[in-house]
């Protein structure tokens, strides 16, 4: 295969939310859509716009964020109201799939954005957990057929992410490797591969390049651009890097953020672009699998032009790869 070939089969994905209940409902509301709401908080409309928009602007991938957002048969109890049925998922993706899209399941089982599972949150690391985290595997699997990567998340499980929440769980060390593993082994029974976030690696590298498996797909990820000299940026911007040589296949990603919900993030219409333009420039092209933008917001009508915007934010970046 060619160079041009490698590049023509990047990935080039966005994240697109049918259930956003990720977050433990804070002490204090600090965020707009943290908590729990019981029930779908999905516009149709904006979804089907959202995956024509992705396809328009010359994308391949979606990463569907389902949490409880699909009446699962193993455990209908986590399933919200209005909860897609199997029989409209399948629909849904037979559609994304007719746009030239590739479809992949997320599901995050981080203990700081799991709200999703319900009672299941506060019974991490135990029988039952392991129990219905590989039913909810299984299931998803075969509801995509196989999918090439699954994302299980993985990410911001600390004290400092989850110090306002009002009720804080938190694996660590070996427990944390130990739960990270079998849910990594539950997707390859069920024939798919783990795709993860990589912030573990900043905060104990050490551990991360000891004991993650090659086979999981890393998505570092920064939000700003890439120009910052605060020392603490560079250190996420240089994981990009040091994971490369370490040898990991890496999705890099972006975020094209809200400025009402984010407001001390500035500029985020440019990350992506300086996403892109970082990595093609540092990472060794063959691990470098393609790229991932992000909107963190759910898909209602009040935030369409930002998530519109956001998809046509990497659209111009994937054009921009190809003419330099």
């Amino acid at each position: 295969m060619n160079h041009q070939n490698q590049k023509q089969d990047k990935i080039w994905a966005c994240l697109l939310h049918l259930s956003f209940n990720m977050w433990e409902e804070y002490i204090s509301s600090q965020r707009p859509y943290t908590g729990f709401r019981p029930y779908l908080e999905l516009d149709e409309p904006l979804w089907h716009d959202t995956i024509q928009a992705m396809a328009k602007n010359g994308l391949n991938m979606v990463v569907i964020d389902l949490g409880d957002a699909i009446l699962y048969e193993s455990h209908p109890e986590i399933s919200v109201r209005d909860a897609w049925s199997a029989k409209k998922l399948r629909e849904e993706l037979k559609k994304i799939r007719d746009l030239g899209l590739e479809p992949i399941p997320k599901l995050n089982f981080s203990a700081g954005h799991d709200t999703w599972l319900k009672e299941y949150s506060r019974m991490v690391s135990t029988d039952k957990y392991y129990e219905v985290c590989a039913n909810l595997i299984r299931e998803v699997c075969d509801l995509f057929n196989k999918p090439r990567f699954f994302h299980i998340g993985m990410d911001e499980e600390t004290e400092t992410h989850q110090r306002s929440y009002k009720h804080i769980v938190i694996r660590n060390n070996d427990i944390w490797w130990g739960d990270f593993y079998y849910l990594v082994s539950q997707v390859e029974k069920n024939g798919s591969r783990s795709w993860i976030w990589s912030d573990y690696v900043w905060r104990q590298p050490e551990l991360f390049y000891k004991k993650m498996p090659k086979s999981v797909v890393q998505s570092n990820w920064y939000y700003r651009t890439f120009d910052t000299t605060d020392e603490r940026e560079r250190q996420y911007i240089n994981s990009y890097i040091e994971m490369n040589r370490a040898g990991y296949d890496q999705i890099p990603t972006g975020a094209y953020l809200i400025s009402k919900y984010f407001p001390n993030l500035k500029s985020s219409e440019l990350n992506i672009g300086s996403t892109v333009d970082f990595c093609k420039k540092n990472l060794d092209d063959k691990l470098l699998f393609g790229f991932l933008q992000t909107i963190w917001a759910p898909t209602i009508e009040e935030n369409r032009d930002w998530i519109l915007q956001g998809i046509s934010l990497l659209g111009d970046a994937k054009k921009r790869y190809f003419s330099n």
